[in-house]
């Protein structure tokens, strides 16, 4: 699959070993995620989507770690029979998982699983953008957290679920916010790090000026070439300190 040469094209330092879609089932439901492959993995990210499902921005997103020597699995939090053109329809996809933190813990299972059947045995990270980086959070207080040595969130929710808690042993964050993001606020990456610095975890929270919600999103309106190259080395950093 060819990348598209934006400002992250010098993130591709060579082609993926191997990329393909992978189907799997979780409760007689067909699901499919993404496998991109490094030749020798140094480690191994677990990527969740964005509201509008597993997309080529993702497979994207996958062959970047591939080239950078990382194998890297995007999950599917939706199944195939999900509906996701219309913005309606993500409401409804992820508010579903949003009200049934069970499933989706499930579902984050599902794709570890298939990270891990279908890649090496090598640290895991796990990454999400937007609604993904709440999901990457839910997997962060959970009893999977200790399964990835790292959690990293790109414009993604931050809010602590009523009934949960961080106790301060989480592997270490890295959320990447923008400060003109109108979704998830300034004030909520305040009371997030007053939440994480409280409770004593290891985090660090990178703004970038002038960055909307879904910065990262090549191709889109609200794309910011800084924010995102600045975010991706942020990120490239975080994997070399929590996965060498």
């Amino acid at each position: 699959m060819m990348m598209t040469r934006l400002a992250l094209g010098c993130a591709l330092l060579a082609s993926p070993a191997l990329a393909e879609d992978v189907t799997y089932e979780v409760d007689g439901e067909s699901f499919t995620g993404y496998m991109a492959k490094a030749e020798n993995p140094q480690g191994t990210v677990l990527i969740v989507h964005d509201w509008d499902g597993m997309t080529d921005y993702e497979r994207q997103r996958a062959d970047m770690l591939a080239g950078m020597g990382y194998d890297a699995f995007a999950l599917d939090m939706f199944g195939d029979e999900t509906p996701t053109e219309t913005v309606d329809h993500r409401r409804a996809a992820t508010g579903a998982l949003y009200e049934d933190r069970e499933r989706m813990r499930m579902l984050i299972e599902a794709g570890l699983e298939q990270a891990r059947a279908n890649g090496s045995d090598t640290p895991l990270v796990v990454i999400g953008y937007c609604f993904g980086g709440a999901v990457t959070l839910e997997m962060a207080r959970s009893d999977m957290a200790d399964e990835a040595v790292g959690y990293a969130t790109f414009h993604g929710g931050l809010g602590t679920p009523e009934g949960q808690s961080w106790d301060g042993d989480e592997p270490p964050i890295l959320v990447a916010h923008g400060a003109a993001d109108t979704s998830i606020t300034m004030d909520d990456v305040a009371e997030f790090t007053d939440t994480l610095n409280e409770a004593g975890n290891t985090f660090t929270v990178e703004v970038y000026s002038g960055a909307p919600h879904a910065f990262t999103v090549i191709g889109s309106d609200r794309y910011q070439e800084r924010a995102d190259t600045e975010s991706w080395e942020a990120f490239s950093d975080f994997l070399g300190e929590v996965a060498s």
